[in-house]
């Protein structure tokens, strides 16, 4: 059976919605997973059969360090690359048997993705960018804004939807993409390195949000370099030479808002609280 879910429904509104009893299958089910790269003469074995089953509504860290292969783990079930071998089920869909033109309108509808350097087009306003993806998916104009509109408030930025990508601060930028990535209510949202461009505090800010996500019924996958990014997750995998080296849940998770209800505010942020509850 699925947990309750995160959900943008056509009138743009954010609702918690119960699928139909079932049995109960993962969001992401990977078996014998194996990657390969030539390099001339040589071969590089990027995975070598991984298997991993991640259930829904988890939050999961992947850790590792370079060349570990977590980066190829999540061009894989990001459905960015193809695997050599092995099988993959996103959502109870296998992956790995889809055309390009099936794997790419999948993509656009289970995935949401997050990443280090934003990735916001500089000519559109925030509302704008979240708005893309529903322009790929078909969404009507008018049901467009309306979810947009949400996602941003969901986030904490509704005030700044006019506002360009050069107008906003390196975590409200990363507060636009967390919001793109929500507006198609994707299965999955996968967070490369979300912290890496950003100070101390901002960090935690955007932990708060993914873990307000998860806690609604989001499942998470982020890959981070930080163990103090990864308390924040419910479960860290951490990969080692292509294979899993371990996989455990995280009995202790902190959480974020109780980190920043605790963090000394300088000035500046009092400044940009008033601002943004103006």
């Amino acid at each position: 059976m699925s947990p309750t879910m995160l959900q943008i429904s056509t009138n743009g509104r954010v609702q918690h919605g119960q699928a139909a009893t079932a049995e109960r299958k993962p969001v992401i089910q990977v078996t014998d997973l194996v990657k390969d790269y030539s390099r001339g003469d040589n071969v590089v074995h990027a995975l070598r059969s991984v298997s991993l089953r991640v259930e829904r509504g988890e939050f999961v860290a992947v850790m590792g360090p370079s060349g570990s292969g977590k980066s190829t783990f999540m061009n894989l079930i990001g459905c960015l690359d193809r695997p050599t071998s092995g099988s993959y089920s996103l959502d109870d869909v296998e992956v790995t048997r889809l055309r390009p033109s099936q794997l790419a309108e999948l993509r656009g509808r289970k995935l949401g993705f997050i990443f280090q350097g934003f990735l916001l087009l500089p000519r559109m306003n925030a509302i704008e960018n979240v708005m893309l993806p529903m322009v790929y998916a078909g969404v009507p104009p008018q049901i467009r804004e309306q979810r947009a509109r949400v996602a941003l408030d969901a986030v904490g930025l509704g005030p700044r939807a006019h506002h360009r990508p050069n107008e906003l601060s390196g975590g409200q930028q990363q507060r636009v993409a967390i919001a793109r990535a929500l507006v198609n209510a994707p299965s999955l949202i996968l967070a490369d390195e979300p912290t890496g461009n950003l100070d101390s505090r901002t960090s935690v800010e955007i932990m708060a949000i993914l873990q307000r996500l998860n806690a609604a019924g989001a499942t998470i996958v982020l890959v981070t370099h930080e163990p103090d990014i990864a308390t924040y997750c419910s479960r860290t995998v951490v990969f080692k030479d292509g294979v899993v080296l371990s996989d455990q849940p995280n009995r202790e998770i902190v959480s974020a808002a109780a980190t920043l209800a605790n963090w000394p505010r300088s000035d500046d942020q009092d400044q940009d609280q008033e601002e943004h509850a103006a």
